[in-house]
């Protein structure tokens, strides 16, 4: 089968595509014939070095796919032929993947394999960012930042879909653009996002920031929440890993909360459907439904993992495998 592979720590564009043999699952794996992967930034890390789970070379980046079940432990609830999507660990960007029973999912009728591929970490990580971590209750007021990514589209649809106010960060009008029509409130800049917020709560501040990005913006965050306000530590995009004066803590009773979805899961693998079982009702109702930015073929993986990496992506990136 083909698949993209990262033969050296050279960045994306140093991927190749190759042929190399199908996987052989486990009694715990189902068989996909991957139709659409997803592109994520870990993918991009992972292409450098710079992954905490650094696989040996050369290996298939990929994480997240939607196609259809080849093979299937019994008892697993999955026959050849039916249509899923699934969290892959790696693999992905291939012809086919093994991906854990426990992390493969019915993809319902009413969705697209290009849907379905977008949504496994960012939909799930975002459940449990704004639930479990962040306590999302109805009526609040969430800011998002990389608010045009895939992490960022799927934290405001999610927020929407629970009754909260969102206002989008982004960088440029095009990315705004894209925020909103994912379902955003409001769409500000990056440049002076502390004082629109401001304007636009009112002076009270939000009650949740998401910020999959770090960097020189944190302390803003920060000063952007109101009482009791939750910054929930997802992902640093921008590059740098910001510091925290604790004293800023106390200031408003906020705290800064860290969200590893990885983490979390590994250990408790009947979570992960749990997880998907909720959306559901949201993705048959329409509420979650990842914009997709752009679909490349397999032979341009390295392209499409780069946009990612040089943040000129807007909306969820997608390997086309096959039809």
């Amino acid at each position: 089968m083909r698949a993209a592979r990262v033969v050296t720590l050279d960045g994306p564009t140093a991927m190749v595509v190759q042929e190399v043999e199908a996987p052989t699952p486990d009694g715990g794996q189902v068989l996909i014939d991957v139709h659409r992967a997803g592109v994520t930034f870990p993918d991009a890390l992972q292409t450098r070095g710079l992954y905490q789970y650094k696989p040996e070379l050369p290996f298939t980046p990929g994480s997240e796919v939607a196609g259809v079940v080849v093979s299937a432990p019994e008892g697993s609830g999955f026959s050849a032929g039916d249509r899923v999507a699934a969290f892959s660990l790696l693999g992905g960007f291939a012809e086919q993947v093994a991906a854990p029973v426990h992390m493969t999912f019915p993809l319902p009728d009413s969705m697209t394999m290009a849907q379905g591929a977008a949504l496994p970490m960012n939909y799930l990580t975002v459940e449990f960012a704004l639930t479990t971590r962040g306590r999302l209750v109805q009526g609040e007021t969430v800011l998002v930042h990389g608010a045009a990514g895939g992490i960022g589209t799927a934290a405001i649809q999610y927020a929407k879909a629970k009754g909260a106010t969102v206002i989008a960060v982004t960088s440029t009008e095009e990315k705004g653009e894209v925020a909103l029509a994912a379902g955003a409130d409001h769409a500000v800049r990056v440049d002076g996002f502390k004082d629109a917020v401001k304007e636009l709560t009112g002076g009270a501040g939000v009650d949740i920031v998401v910020d999959p990005v770090g960097g020189e913006r944190f302390t803003d965050s920060l000063r952007s929440l109101g009482a009791g306000g939750r910054l929930l530590v997802i992902g640093f995009t921008g590059g740098s890993i910001p510091e925290v004066k604790v004293n800023r803590l106390l200031l408003n009773n906020i705290e800064v909360v860290g969200v590893g979805w990885g983490a979390f899961v590994l250990p408790r693998p009947a979570v992960v459907r749990e997880q998907w079982d909720r959306l559901v009702p949201l993705l048959e109702a329409g509420q979650l439904d990842a914009p997709i930015g752009a679909e490349l073929p397999l032979e341009q993986a390295g392209e499409a993992v780069a946009s990612l990496e040089e943040r000129r992506a807007a909306g969820k990136v997608l390997i086309h495998v096959r039809d």
